[in-house]
């Protein structure tokens, strides 16, 4: 079909078929890529620590520009935006509910938040549910956007199969949005979300993260989307199925999970 038809249909201007997207400069993933080492390293560092940081290692950037990169990083947090009335935002914010809980059983709490992931030429986002007591992996995706989609159809699919208690995550725009509030409320799960820059709250799937990119995504240096998706795969099944964890008394995540193994009675 001609092209000029096709737009027609479409009701698109002609010349957004032709688009293009720019590649990212190599600079920009250099110092994307370094900002992510450093956040991971240490997840407390601000924007202008980290600029610091970048200048004295000999990286010329200014803070502003690292902010901005950071949150589309998806590092720092994007709050719903400023055209939103207070008043809207806190029917949309929701009170950290796990402080003072004691989590005894798979299922109970799960833990969602999104990450950046490096390739050599660009990046990725990868979003998982991980299941708190156990350290199981639930279910994860990437996507090459932080568009809302991959994390509403992740979390349809995981909860068409189990109902965790609660699912706690940041105040981000994408848990924020009323269309992942609506998804939880339909399944009567409790809706927990971190404080504001407090990175220890959501600390079980913090320390996935930690682990995926020192033993895995840093080791690597991915060419493409499938190659990345394929050492994804391959660290969660390590990490599911094979790698003892001294908190889970050596038993794998997926033991405890599947409660093909039972551990002692702990409080968190």
């Amino acid at each position: 079909m001609a092209i000029a038809l096709q737009a027609e249909l479409l009701s698109l201007n002609r010349s957004s078929l032709y688009y293009q997207p720019v590649p990212p400069s190599p600079e920009e993933i250099h110092l994307k890529h370094r900002i992510d080492e450093l956040y991971t390293e240490h997840p407390f560092l601000g924007y202008r620590k980290i600029a610091a940081i970048m200048n004295r290692e000999g990286d010329q950037i200014h803070k502003n520009t690292v902010r901005r990169y950071m949150r589309e990083m998806g590092i720092m947090t994007i709050y719903p935006g400023p055209n939103l009335s207070k008043r809207d935002l806190q029917h949309r914010i929701y009170p950290y509910l796990l402080r003072k809980i004691n989590i005894t059983e798979p299922d109970q709490v799960w833990s969602i938040d999104i990450t950046y992931i490096r390739m050599k030429q660009g990046w990725m986002y990868l979003f998982a549910v991980i299941d708190w007591y156990s350290r199981y992996i639930i279910d994860w995706q990437l996507d090459q956007t932080l568009e809302i989609g991959f994390v509403l159809e992740t979390m349809k699919r995981t909860l068409s199969l189990r109902r965790p208690h609660i699912v706690n995550s940041d105040q981000g725009s994408h848990f924020t949005s009323p269309k992942y509030i609506e998804l939880l409320k339909e399944h009567e799960v409790l809706i927990s979300m971190d404080g504001k820059g407090r990175a220890t709250d959501n600390i079980a799937i913090e320390r996935f993260w930690r682990s995926l990119k020192y033993n895995e995504i840093y080791l690597q240096d991915y060419q493409s989307p499938r190659e990345t998706r394929q050492g994804i795969e391959r660290y969660i099944h390590l990490h599911n199925r094979y790698l003892p964890h001294q908190s889970l008394h050596n038993h794998t995540p997926e033991a405890v999970y599947t409660r093909a193994v039972l551990l002692p009675s702990t409080s968190e």
